[in-house]
């Protein structure tokens, strides 16, 4: 482990320079300048290093002591004071410990390379908690990929990778402003377009095609799907929903709609 910080040291402040670029990471704007972002907590920088996109890890000296083993691995280390800390935090009690990482992006014609067999698309889904949870889900379901189509929200939020708990180092994730664009190059790769839609006319009981490969369309929990791309997909399908509840939130509905295919005839096959 390098390290420019060690206990005993001075450490860095919210006013040395490399605290304030990491800080600046915090924003969209600021992750796209630098084609990096922060991964905050010991899991998700544990992931990080694991597949080695951690550039350098900030941390106090209490989490220093906390995670010494970890952080061996690390590329380099800095020591922060607590205030610096906070202010890399984008949550209400800092573990302390925090990485910049390299964006973890791919083309889209990355991701669906190959032969895949299940890809979550989320189109215009702008909560980060949604989005990262969906990305959670997918991870679990093993999907081969997830792809944020439309005017969707940075997959490099701070609460989008805190959400998917490490998820996004995973699998290949994309993005991608032009929905048709996303829809074209899914049929391209052998994947039948299913919107998942509450008001289809059929719902997942009934749907004798989840052999195939499938890109699954995921809309905002506020709008659902836009209308042209229910209009575009192949099929459209709902979560049967046999209580009183008023309607299931998108991670929920997008992990039913991911393990559909999974529990019914195994991920291997199709």
């Amino acid at each position: 482990m390098i390290s420019d910080s060690s206990p005993g040291h001075v450490l860095y402040t919210h006013r040395t320079p490399r605290v304030v670029a990491a800080r600046r990471l915090t924003t969209r704007s600021g992750r796209a300048e630098a084609g990096r972002f922060l991964a905050e907590g010991a899991q998700a920088v544990r992931e990080a290093l694991t597949h080695g996109r951690v550039r350098e890890v900030f941390v106090t000296e209490p989490a220093f002591c906390r995670h010494e083993e970890l952080l061996r691995r690390a590329p380099k280390v800095s020591l922060v004071t607590q205030r610096a800390a906070e202010l890399l935090s984008e949550t209400v009690s800092p573990q302390g410990i925090v990485a910049v990482c390299e964006e973890i992006t791919v083309p889209l014609a990355t991701a669906l390379a190959g032969v895949p067999r299940q890809v979550a698309v989320l189109v215009g889904v702008t909560d980060p908690g949604n989005a990262g949870t969906v990305l959670r889900v997918a991870d679990a379901a093993g999907a081969d990929a997830v792809v944020f189509a439309g005017e969707a929200v940075d997959v490099h939020n701070g609460k989008c990778v805190r959400a998917s708990t490490g998820s996004l180092f995973h699998l290949p994730v994309a993005t991608e402003r032009d929905v048709a664009t996303v829809l074209a190059q899914c049929r391209r790769a052998g994947l039948r377009t299913v919107a998942a839609h509450g008001y289809a006319e059929h719902d997942l009981t009934a749907a004798p095609w989840l052999r195939e490969p499938t890109a699954w369309l995921f809309g905002s929990e506020a709008h659902g799907l836009p209308p042209e791309v229910l209009e575009a997909a192949e099929t459209a399908v709902r979560v049967p929903i046999l209580g009183r509840a008023e309607s299931l939130n998108l991670a929920t509905a997008a992990a039913v709609c991911l393990y559909a295919r999974v529990l019914t005839h195994g991920q291997a096959e199709g």
